[in-house]
């Protein structure tokens, strides 16, 4: 008789997927070092194209990779171990998903920013060719929504204040745009798991400046790292990432197994939208966390402009608000789980 037991599966990453984050990050060791970040908008994104980041998410006959959400994940996180400027998500991951046979954008040639509904501003309008700007309430639906796409010549841009130098936000108007033909919703989803996995690779590269500082920086003849309330600080840092990372990767296979609009469990939540909205969330929660440990590690250096550390304060501040932030998606999730039934939880 045969057996009924359930198949054994295996969440870890595989080699090829390790092997892509391994050379994403040899590239942007070497050509977007912090030193970049003061001197240029894009380092590192040319050296990227050519090692075909742009187009791990484009489909083969658009000259791309044809490759899921899960496996360019753990090179999403370098990017944001990284700090990498530009917007990476928006045309690495949400163009593939809208815009899949524009023509050179497996190049990295052809640059995609993105004004999420209900978003101020969309992240390095100035360095885009194209913007998707997204009507409030658009990815609600199976279609786009109302989203249209702008070019570069018909975009009008304001600067907006933002915290992250790297990522600088426009409010976009325009004088004429062509109608989003494809579903906003799964791209917004994608979107969404890519910058929760950005926020995990900022958060390891703050844990690991803020490790190395506390054994290095002594105080009262020891080092800083020996004491009680710095271990406990940054090993809380340590449990929040190795909490959110698992999530983000659930949520990317949620989002690959998807059908739009279609997609719940026995109980009648959306797994989707739930997995997510909790990637999001924890991800967030741990970024925010290991800026607020480094600045506390680090103590009054880690506010000066001269250090480094100040560009991944930003980015993880910047990317916790990106496509809604942790508050927003807890209360997502918590509604999900009641049913819209928000007695219990008050």
């Amino acid at each position: 008789m045969p057996s009924r037991e359930a198949p054994s599966m295996d969440f870890a990453f595989t080699p090829d997927q390790l092997a892509l984050a391994e050379t994403v990050r040899d590239v942007l060791t070497e050509h977007c070092p912090p030193s970049a970040l003061r001197a240029g908008r894009l380092p590192g994104w040319d050296r990227l194209a050519a090692v075909g980041f742009f187009g791990l998410l484009v489909p083969p006959e658009a000259d791309g990779l044809g490759l899921r959400l899960v496996d360019a994940l753990p090179a999403l996180e370098e990017t944001g171990r990284a700090c990498l400027p530009g917007p990476v998500v928006e045309t690495a991951v949400v163009a593939p998903y809208l815009l899949p046979g524009v023509p050179k954008l497996a190049s990295g040639s052809v640059r995609v920013s993105v004004v999420p509904p209900g978003g101020a501003g969309a992240p390095d309008a100035d360095l885009a060719d194209l913007i998707v700007v997204a009507a409030p309430g658009a990815g609600t639906s199976g279609s786009g929504g109302g989203a249209v796409v702008v070019g570069r010549e018909a975009a009008r841009l304001r600067p907006l204040p933002g915290p992250d130098p790297c990522r600088r936000l426009s409010e976009v108007s325009y004088a004429d745009s062509a109608p989003l033909d494809r579903p906003l919703a799964p791209a917004l989803r994608a979107a969404t798991v890519a910058t929760a996995a950005q926020l995990i690779g900022v958060a390891r590269r703050l844990l690991d400046v803020s490790v190395a500082y506390a054994r290095t920086r002594r105080q009262f003849g020891a080092p800083i790292g020996s004491f009680q309330a710095v271990k406990h600080r940054l090993a809380d840092v340590a449990v929040g990432i190795a909490f959110a990372a698992p999530l983000v990767h659930r949520a990317a296979l949620a989002v690959e197994a998807a059908v739009p609009d279609a997609a719940r469990d026995a109980g009648g939540v959306p797994d989707v939208e739930r997995d997510v909205s909790a990637a999001k969330a924890a991800a967030s929660e741990a970024a925010d966390l290991a800026a607020r440990a480094a600045l506390q590690t680090h103590g009054a250096i880690g506010y000066t402009e001269e250090l480094d550390l100040r560009f991944w304060l930003a980015r993880a501040w910047s990317l916790s608000a990106a496509y809604g932030g942790a508050a927003e998606h807890r209360a997502r999730i918590r509604e999900a789980l009641a049913g819209g039934d928000l007695r219990r939880y008050p």
